[in-house]
């Protein structure tokens, strides 16, 4: 989970006001660092880069609910600055394809943003320790410790916004009432209908009308069963709201089987680049020129 999914006017508004706030802070002193390292030549890399989590971002895996964010890749190839101004532009995009409203942008900045540093941080504090050789392990391990970090970011807002039943739609094939997972096929892949239902509610109404009599008999224990039924989903919809805990508990059981899927990806991706380009993968996109390293085929330029 590396976006908040939840729509215009649920948050509280102070709180997407001060997203909004340090998400321009973070973009301005990010567009100001970048200038100065030149990184007008690196545009199209930031565009690649941004596409390419924006497809990823966009495409669920449907029995988990879970889709690639591709950021901790982003974060290595693009660097800090670069990476929060990319992360902008990611989430601009996905709240007009719906992927969440246009006043969460700020925190949805904040959260990618965060993702992406986080992962270009791990990634290096983690190759000092195990050696470049050993680049794709190193890029594996940084991005399920940072999705472990940004997930929590996420629920940490979500608590405090008091949004946990607008976020908790999508769980995929969990049950957030058992934790358990039920077959996302059981009813098939996709049903229509067009015509279906219709014939089935004139019947009932019909069946009601010709058995209308027996309605003012039945009055006192239908009202009685109403009043228990309404009492029963009033008390279902204030613990599925109020469960903070039961929120967090489906989304650390989710969210670990993609973070490993991630990390397979990331660690894949980033051992073949940093075979070819190593100095992509080492310095980052605004590195100075140097003298070349072993293997570069840019030699340096």
């Amino acid at each position: 989970m590396s976006h908040i999914h939840i729509p215009d006017g649920v948050l509280p508004v102070w709180l997407w006001v001060a997203g909004w706030a340090v998400a321009l802070a973070m973009v301005g002193a990010a567009g100001v660092l970048a200038s100065r390292s030149g990184a007008r030549r690196k545009v199209p890399l930031v565009g690649v880069v941004a596409a390419l989590m924006i497809v990823g971002m966009s495409s669920e895996i449907v029995p988990i609910a879970y889709h690639i964010n591709l950021s901790v890749i982003g974060g290595i190839l693009l660097g800090p600055a670069l990476s929060v101004v990319t992360a902008f532009i990611v989430g601009l995009i996905l709240a007009m394809l719906g992927h969440g409203g246009v006043t969460v942008l700020g925190l949805n900045t904040m959260v990618i943003g965060a993702e992406m540093v986080i992962g270009w941080a791990l990634f290096h504090a983690v190759l000092r320790a195990i050696g470049r050789p050993r680049a794709a392990l190193g890029a594996g391990l940084a991005t399920v410790v940072t999705l472990a970090i940004t997930t929590t970011f996420v629920v940490g807002i979500v608590w405090i916004g008091g949004a946990v039943d607008a976020a908790a739609h999508e769980t995929g094939a969990l049950d957030p009432a058992t934790l358990r997972f039920e077959d996302p096929f059981e009813h098939g892949v996709f049903e229509i209908g067009l015509f279906g239902g219709g014939h089935d509610h004139d019947h009932d109404h019909d069946h009601d009308h010709d058995d209308g009599h027996d309605h003012d008999n039945d009055y006192e224990a239908h009202h009685y069963d109403d009043e228990d039924h309404h009492d029963d989903e009033v008390a279902a919809d204030s613990e599925r709201y109020l469960s903070v805990g039961r929120f967090a508990a489906v989304v650390y059981t989710l969210g670990p089987i993609g973070w490993l899927i991630e990390a397979l990806v990331t660690a894949g991706i980033i051992g073949y680049v940093a075979g070819v380009r190593p100095r992509m993968v080492f310095e980052g996109a605004l590195a100075e020129d140097k003298s070349p390293i072993p293997g570069d085929e840019s030699g340096g330029h």
